[in-house]
């Protein structure tokens, strides 16, 4: 676990074989003291929110994420300037470090942020919720492979299965940083409890199987998360953000 405030003076190196991934938990902090982290649009963003809760978790994601991004490159001045592509995938402007890849996904209270050097990457994670793993949402985004997987999944653990494909799918678009502009009927997860998180298949791209690798990853009960990073060649290393104070 790494306490908030000692991260300036911790070493956050990422080795080019190296990929690492934060928990946090949004509620452990004051989205109040954390706000004067944010840029002006983001700042815009987050009041748009009708829940106050929602407009928390959604400051206090963005400021960890740039607190973060400030431990790795040893900048001093904030807020960091983020830039965003075409289809909203965020990356650092010009800082004349060297590049880092970053990604952060959050539902129901918790985010999950990733981050490697000279490696695309893309993180997915989803509060499990009963009402969206129905079958019609299924047939709309899924692929026909996906479906007739999902079919032959026991009843009991559906559910799982309908999320491990999802976050898998969210996982892979964002890697890329196409968003919803990719279809997600273009390609093949895998999804059984019991399989390996893999890309089956880009039907209209056949090297993209070799490209990426894709990992589940643990999360709290009521949730599911996924991973994709561009090569196979890495290591991952966890850790947890935590703050003494609310």
């Amino acid at each position: 676990m790494v306490d908030l405030g000692d991260l300036p003076g911790l070493d956050l190196a990422l080795g080019a074989d190296e990929v690492h991934l934060w928990h946090a938990s949004l509620d452990s902090f004051s989205a109040e003291s954390l706000e004067h982290l944010l840029s002006e649009d983001e700042v815009i963003r987050a009041r748009r929110f009708h829940f106050a809760k929602d407009r928390n978790h959604f400051t206090v994601a963005r400021a960890l994420l740039r607190k973060l991004l400030t431990a790795y490159l040893k900048e001093n001045r904030e807020p960091l300037q983020l830039l965003y592509g075409e289809m909203g995938k965020p990356f650092l402007a010009e800082t004349g470090a060297p590049p880092i890849s970053f990604n952060l996904a959050h539902s129901g209270g918790r985010a999950i942020y990733a981050f490697s050097k000279d490696r695309e990457l893309g993180v997915d994670l989803e509060f499990v919720r009963e009402e969206l793993a129905g079958d019609d949402i299924a047939k709309r985004f899924f692929s026909e492979r996906e479906i007739n997987t999902l079919q032959t999944v026991p009843a009991e653990l559906r559910k799982q299965a309908f999320f491990n494909c999802w976050t898998r799918k969210e996982a892979y678009i964002k890697a890329r940083g196409e968003g919803l502009s990719m279809p997600l009927d273009s390609f093949d997860v895998s999804l059984a409890p019991e399989e390996t998180a893999a890309l089956l298949q880009n039907h209209t791209d056949e090297g993209e199987v070799g490209r990426w690798e894709m990992r589940s990853i643990p999360v709290a009960p009521g949730f599911v998360a996924a991973l994709v990073v561009e090569g196979h060649d890495w290591q991952l290393k966890t850790f947890r953000l935590e703050t003494g104070t609310k």
